[in-house]
Formats: structure tokens, sequence, C-alpha cells
């Protein structure tokens, strides 16, 4: 990707449907034996994977030029899940839940390593274990095997977002009652909750740290929209406040980003909230972006997942910035390529260190994430010359026509084969 820095942004942009909400929703179409419609799909990178295990598994799947998808799952049979496939994305996982649930087995490769942090299943497979499933790990891949699940009691070490999906839909053809605590409370994990209701199961307390769920024995295929993606939201956000303009944010509901808003604020950036799905970001030219601590959390904290593009914006506050991430242990690797933009960042154990600078410098970088390819196009923006972001693929896997939605905001942006 190529950036030439410079040019304020104005203009609208419209956010697309989540990644993280639709996987699991995607996941949990396993469940039924029918045709479920599922819409406003984004065109990632991550979906069109989901899309070939769900074919390998039996499913057929259609799609039309709307962002809607109908996948037929009545001669779906509990394959292998191949490790070539669950390596490129490892909400794979997500597919061992429904079918243990549907068929009693399912064998799943171990995702592995990630580039971000180990993130290991283990608190899925304790979680099934507590259901009655029997667990074996073998040669890289788990075994998952029941006569009959039962409800349980399962409290996760952790709130883990994937983990707590995973065993919403295991429990969701449980006629029993399971409860889930020390849940994840994502937005993401909400819709998921609203995709097993409309398959008949009753599902209470989604959005708080204990869920409540007592499953059906006769699933239906559902229709249910997903929800609009809140770290594109905030990634236009934070773009607008590094290269300045006006830009307004339109379809995604201002709840869902309100950490966000206010670390934007109290940077100085003026935020309105035009209607429930209508968010303005301005920065006037010349005016100062002020020093922000942030300690990222779980939600409703302020999500790791926007961590990189505020540290982009705080490279150039007037000021010293804390950055403090306790999600993942390893995501910093984008302090090195801002430090060749001219940032000056210094690490000390899991905080950041952020001295604001005059301006960026426009450099070659390299994207070692999905996130930190964002903030490296947020850095361009800001820069003075031409950025050059090899390694861009990440960014297909969570960002729909990213340069695309810039270049109609008036940024210089563009893609080239790499050489």
């Amino acid at each position: 990707m190529i950036i030439e820095g410079g040019h304020p942004l104005f203009g609208e942009v419209h956010i697309s449907g989540a990644k993280n909400a639709a996987l699991p929703v995607l996941a949990a179409a396993l469940l039924t034996a029918g045709n479920s419609r599922i819409t406003n799909l984004p065109k990632l990178r991550d979906v069109t994977t989901l899309f070939e295990l769900l074919r390998l598994l039996g499913s057929r799947i259609e799609q039309d030029s709307r962002g809607s998808v109908f996948i037929e799952t009545s001669k779906v049979c509990p394959c292998r899940v191949p490790y070539e496939l669950v390596k490129t994305m490892r909400a794979s996982a997500l597919v061992l839940g429904p079918l243990v649930a549907r068929f009693g087995r399912a064998e799943v490769a171990l995702p592995g390593g990630c580039a971000i942090g180990a993130r290991p299943i283990d608190l899925h497979l304790k979680g099934l274990q507590k259901l009655g499933v029997d667990i074996e790990l073998d040669e890289g891949y788990v075994k998952a095997e029941c006569q009959k699940m039962h409800g349980g009691h399962i409290v996760l070490d952790l709130p883990t977002v994937t983990g707590t999906e995973n065993l919403m839909m295991a429990a969701a053809l449980i006629d029993e009652d399971t409860i889930i605590e020390n849940a994840a409370r994502e937005p993401e994990v909400v819709n998921l909750a609203d995709a097993l209701k409309k398959m008949g199961s009753s599902v209470e307390g989604a959005g708080t740290g204990s869920i409540f769920i007592h499953g059906t024995r006769s699933p239906r295929p559902f229709d249910h929209r997903i929800i609009p993606d809140r770290i594109e939201a905030g990634t236009y956000m934070a773009a607008t406040a590094i290269a300045g303009g006006k830009v307004k944010i339109k379809g995604c509901p201002q709840e869902f980003f309100t950490p966000v808003t206010e670390k934007l604020q109290d940077a100085g950036v003026t935020v309105r909230c035009l209607s429930d799905d209508i968010i303005e970001v301005e920065r006037e030219q010349g005016m100062d972006i002020m020093p922000v601590d942030i300690n990222t959390a779980p939600y409703p904290g302020f999500p790791t997942d926007m961590q990189a593009q505020f540290m982009a914006l705080l490279s150039i506050a007037r000021g010293v910035s804390l950055i403090t991430e306790n999600v993942f242990e390893n995501r910093f690797m984008h302090v090195l390529e801002l430090q060749r933009m001219g940032a000056d960042i210094k690490l000390d154990g899991h905080t950041a260190i952020i001295k604001g600078v005059e301006s960026l410098g426009g450099a070659p970088v390299m994207a070692t994430d999905l996130r930190a390819s964002a903030c490296l196009i947020l850095a361009g923006l800001a820069a003075k010359g031409k950025t050059t972001i090899s390694r861009i693929y990440h960014l297909d896997r969570g960002y729909e026509g990213i340069e695309e939605k810039f270049g109609r905001l008036g940024a210089i942006i563009r893609r080239e084969k790499e050489k």
C-alpha cells in the first residue's frame, strides 16, 4: 500500500459488517439442518476461508451481491478439519462446538501460535468437558466425542470471546440448563446469542458476565443480520483525528465504541453523536493532539484491537502518553515500524511510552498483523512524504475495501503488487 501523506479527510464512510460477529454466526449454521440466511456479511478473506471450511463439511453456500449468503446444511458431516485451513485463521476452531453438539463428535486441528500472542483454546476444551464431552489431543488435532451432552456450570478462567461463543453453540442443542460465568461481554457475543435464539434456543444474559442457555432439540434454520464492525468504525475515527478533517462515520451504534470516543475527546478531538448510528469526527487544521493514557481491557474496556491505531495517533501528540497492553502479550510489533517513521516510542514491559513528535516522515515499513496494518496506514496519512507498507495481505482479513473507502475521503492511497 502506497500513501502520500498530508491530505485531510472529508466526507462520510459507511461501516461494513463485523468479521468477529460474522464468523461465529456462520459456524452456528452448522447446528441446524436446513437453509439459513445471513445478511450484512463483509467481503473479507477470513469470511471466504470459513466458507471453504463449511463447504468441506458438506454445506452448500450461495451468495448474492448485497452481502447476503444462504447456507444449506442438511448434508453436513463431521469430517476432519485440516490444519491447512485452521492455520490460516484461528477462528476456524469455532466449528468445534457446533459439530460436537449436532453429531456427537468432531476432529479439528489445533490452531497453533499467533503473531500477537499464544491464544490457546484450552478454555474451550475445559468447558466442553464440563458438558460431558471427551477430549483427546492426538498429533495436533482435537478429537471430541460424547454419547450425550448435558448441561453444566462453566466458569471461564478468562473472558475469552471465541471460547464463550464455542461453548454457547455447544450448549445450544442441550435440552438442559447451562451457565457460562466470566463470559465475554462483547457485542459480537450478543449478536451470536440473537442468532441462537432465532434457532430456538433460550439464551439470557448475553452481554453480561453470566450467560444462561437452555438448548433446543429441534433447531430451526435462521435469518440473521451481522452487526456493524465497531473496530472498523474506531479505525476511521482515529484516522480522521490523525489526518485532520471532518468525517461522518455511518451505520454503527455509538455504544459499541464508547471508550474510543472518550479517548478521542480526551485527546482534544471533536466527536459529535448526530444519531444513534452516525458519529461525526472533526480535527481542525492546526489543532494539537493532547496526550492520553490508555489501558486495554476486555469489553467494555478500551479494545486491544484499537491499541495500534491510537499509538499512531498519540505519536504526534503534544506530550507523553502511556499505552498498557493487558490482553495480548506480544502486540507491540508495530512499534519498530512507527520508529522508522520518526515516532519516539520506548517499551517498558507491557507499556509503551510515547513522546509525541512534531510530525512523522514517510518510509518503507512492514505490516506484522491486521491492526498493525491499519496503524501504519494511519501513520502514513499523517506523515510527510510517501509511505510504502509491505505485507498488507493482513488488511484483507479485517477491512473491506479500505483503500477505496479512504480514497473517497480524499486520501491519496493505492495498492500495488509487491515486486
